[in-house]
């Protein structure tokens, strides 16, 4: 029987840490419950803003500053742990994959990225018929709905290990 040398035996696993990014209303949190429920930690924007009384989007600058410091916190503490974490936010730009990045390069994780792409009219409608009856389903007017889809700037694999799955017109 082979021996482990020590380099071998004390090496500890890399946590898994993916990103989903998309448009409101793409299917990320659908996409991010499937992973939580085959034990990936789950950490979402939107259910701490829930948590905390927030009902309307966009959040204050405060409010959303304060709510990304404490899920950096835990993301941080989770990957320190060895858990696998499934971050469920838009990421929406390339500046904020890359700060993502940046935090979680120092212990060793290379992050991934799940995009779901979804056809622009698709997105719109399911964000007009959310009721605000829990934290995934926050309604957007339709002109911020509109301004959130124009302005996201989709993921490249030059980023990092990338995953595109195209969203199911009615998965709703």
């Amino acid at each position: 029987m082979a021996r482990l040398s020590m380099e071998h035996r004390n090496v500890a696993r890399v946590s898994r840490v993916i990103f989903m990014c998309g448009p409101a209303g793409a299917g990320k949190s659908t996409i991010a419950r499937g992973l939580e429920s085959d034990g990936m930690i789950r950490l979402s924007i939107d259910e701490a803003a829930w948590r905390l009384g927030c009902r309307t989007m966009p959040l204050e600058a405060g409010t959303q500053l304060a709510i990304e410091a404490a899920l950096q916190t835990r993301l941080l503490e989770l990957v320190r742990s060895g858990s696998d974490v499934v971050l469920d936010f838009s990421f929406w730009s390339l500046k904020m994959r890359e700060e993502y990045r940046r935090l979680v390069k120092p212990l060793g994780v290379r992050p991934e990225t799940i995009y779901v792409q979804t056809p622009r009219e698709i997105a719109l409608n399911r964000v007009r018929s959310r009721t605000t009856s829990h934290a995934d389903d926050f309604k957007l007017s339709e002109d911020l709905a509109t301004q959130y889809f124009d302005a996201f700037e989709p993921p490249t694999a030059e980023e990092g290990p990338l995953e595109v799955v195209v969203s199911p017109v009615d998965f709703r």
